[in-house]
């Protein structure tokens, strides 16, 4: 079982079934389903998960590329944000859970990155 200490949150562009298999390998994941988070917007699911110290995972590049400059500038904090292209729930779970494994909770923080 992978030794990481981030949850990650996704939000609802992500397909939960990515959570099931993040799951399955050990992993913390939580969806916005689940969070009771759907039809938030991008900037709100950004809030939840930052409040929760959740990184956070979607397919929406444009707008958390923006969000993360953004925050960054006024001197706002996040536990990270992952930005994935679209891949089969499999693929996705493995590239998230290889980052996950390589790269230590305090060094997700305020980062941006690509799966």
């Amino acid at each position: 079982m992978p030794k990481v200490s981030s949850t990650v949150y996704l939000d609802e562009d992500v397909s939960v079934v990515v959570a099931a298999f993040l799951r399955a390998r050990g992993f913390h994941a939580v969806t916005a389903r689940e969070s009771g988070q759907l039809g938030r917007t991008d900037a709100g699911q950004l809030a939840f998960g930052t409040a929760a110290g959740y990184v956070l995972l979607t397919h929406n590049r444009v707008h958390f590329e923006r969000l993360h400059h953004e925050w960054l500038e006024v001197g706002e904090r996040h536990a990270g944000i992952i930005i994935a292209r679209r891949r089969p729930p499999t693929d996705l779970a493995a590239r998230v859970g290889r980052l996950l494994t390589r790269v230590p909770a305090d060094n997700l923080k305020n980062q941006l990155f690509y799966v």
